[in-house]
């Protein structure tokens, strides 16, 4: 993959590349449609690196090898199809496929309640499915041609109403795969259920098909109903850091406290995507790579640990650090990068998103400080908990019933080749983001060009007086100008 981008990507084309359409279903207008750009680009790398590395995680998996690979290589497949797809139709096709994997992966290699944890998450994401298909129908019939073509779908003007329904279809379906509060419950089960290869993968790529499905189609699909709907974002997007952060405190469970984490962290990404800033977005697509590496080594780490202590509960945990010194440094490392730590990516990103929101003449300056106040307090209470893993697991009395000789008390190679390949981007990138953030920086701009482009014409409706900044409002202006005004930013 790096070598393919690195000699037939250009950076600097916010157009899609490495085009690839063939019919494939005619009678129903299913093409084999794939390309990709700055908003999936990124996330096709991180794709490529997690499921690498979660493989290598799995070195000793024996209970039923073949089918176990066989379903991370299908799963792998149905993801890379999620980013590139360009046919509406092939992109539920693969969001589709993603789901059965994912669903084996946990009911057969997973914890003590796995079919719980797995019928949860298959019809939580089945369910919210159907919108994804109801808006797409919605979209593809509407106007005089039918197509399922992404372009020409992004291309069609919609009437208001069926903007709004099909942004909303689309929200609560990319809500549950993020996950957005209150559609996240499934994400706490299946984390704390699933082996470490299901863990890393879920919160290193899984969730950002989330994010970028809210870019691609609610943002540059439908930038009319983003202008009514952006402030809602912001607001979810408060609500996750710190409903996430608060629930993550208190829990008892490594993996499910990581879970709740990653929840707090996806926050951010939804109040980048409604900051309307190049920055905003830009933080919003940095801090979805940034999670991915960051949260698959942690998983990654926490498993390692179960594998020696042979439990999840930190009250049962204790002086690890004396026995496992590596896994202490790395899981302390891997804290730092999650609580955005300068010098490590979790930090650029966060950094960007609060610029983007803060920078935004969009908003009233009231809403502006209450957004980043509010997701400051995530922030202050993010080190509380992240801290609190390495004095509950690491610090303390050791526990004698670990028998951790047996097992073997620190990291193998093999292990520490993974770990270091997950920290050098994460440190890579913290010291140096234009390393990340080059790959879609042309993309962003325009996304972010193309969404403000929506504002004049809402704004003379006046939705959300006291979120929306007075500089947006135009005076009040005769029919006829109103429509020239129209038709002129359309």
């Amino acid at each position: 993959m790096i070598y393919a981008f690195w000699h037939s990507y250009d950076f600097q084309n916010s157009n899609f590349q490495l085009i690839e359409k063939y019919p494939w279903v005619p009678q129903i207008g299913l093409d084999w449609a794939v390309a990709v750009d700055g908003l999936s680009m990124p996330l096709v790398i991180l794709t490529g690196l997690i499921n690498t590395l979660a493989i290598f995680a799995a070195w000793r998996v024996t209970k039923k090898p073949r089918l176990f690979y066989g379903l991370i290589l299908l799963m792998y497949s149905a993801q890379l199809g999620v980013f590139m797809a360009q046919d509406l139709l092939f992109f539920f096709l693969m969001w589709e496929v993603e789901l059965v994997p994912v669903y084996l992966l946990i009911s057969i290699w997973g914890g003590p309640k796995r079919r719980y944890a797995a019928t949860k998450f298959i019809l939580y994401t089945a369910a919210a499915s159907i919108f994804i298909l109801v808006a797409g129908f919605a979209m593809a019939f509407s106007g005089e041609t039918i197509t399922f073509d992404m372009m020409a779908l992004g291309m069609k003007q919609y009437p208001q109403s069926l903007e709004i329904l099909a942004y909303t279809c689309f929200l609560v379906a990319f809500g549950v795969k993020l996950p957005i509060f209150p559609l996240h419950t499934w994400l706490p089960d299946a984390h704390g259920e699933a082996s470490t290869t299901g863990s890393m993968i879920l919160a290193g790529v899984l969730l950002k098909m989330g994010g970028y499905a809210l870019i691609r189609f609610n943002m540059e699909m439908l930038p009319d109903a983003h202008v009514y709907f952006a402030p809602v974002l912001a607001v979810l997007g408060i609500v996750n850091i710190i409903y996430g952060a608060f629930c993550a405190f208190g829990q008892t469970n490594l993996k499910r406290r990581l879970a709740y984490s990653s929840i707090a962290h996806m926050g951010f990404v939804l109040v980048g995507i409604a900051s309307y800033t190049e920055l905003g977005i830009s933080g919003a697509m940095l801090q979805m790579v940034s999670h991915g590496l960051i949260a698959a080594t942690l998983f990654f780490l926490s498993g390692a640990t179960y594998e020696r202590t042979h439990t999840l509960m930190m009250d049962k945990m204790g002086g690890i650090a004396k026995v496992m010194p590596k896994v202490f440094a790395l899981f302390t490392a891997g804290s730092m990068a999650s609580l955005a730590l300068p010098g490590m990516s979790g930090f650029v990103g966060e950094l960007m998103v609060f610029l983007g929101i803060a920078s935004t003449n969009v908003y009233s300056s009231s809403f502006k400080v209450v957004v980043i106040l509010l997701s400051a307090v995530g922030i202050i209470i993010t080190p509380i908990y992240l801290l609190s893993i390495l004095r509950q697991v690491f610090y303390g009395q050791k526990n004698e019933s670990f028998h951790l000789d047996i097992i073997g008390p620190d990291l193998r190679p093999r292990e520490l080749f993974i770990a270091a390949c997950l920290f050098l981007p994460i440190v890579g990138i913290g010291l140096y983001p234009k390393m990340a953030t080059q790959m879609y920086d042309v993309k962003t701009v325009e996304v972010a060009k193309h969404t403000r482009g929506a504002l004049p014409i809402i704004a003379h409706n006046k939705p959300y007086d006291l979120l929306y900044s007075s500089k947006l409002r135009t005076p009040k202006l005769e029919d006829s100008q109103v429509a020239s005004l129209i038709n002129a930013v359309k």
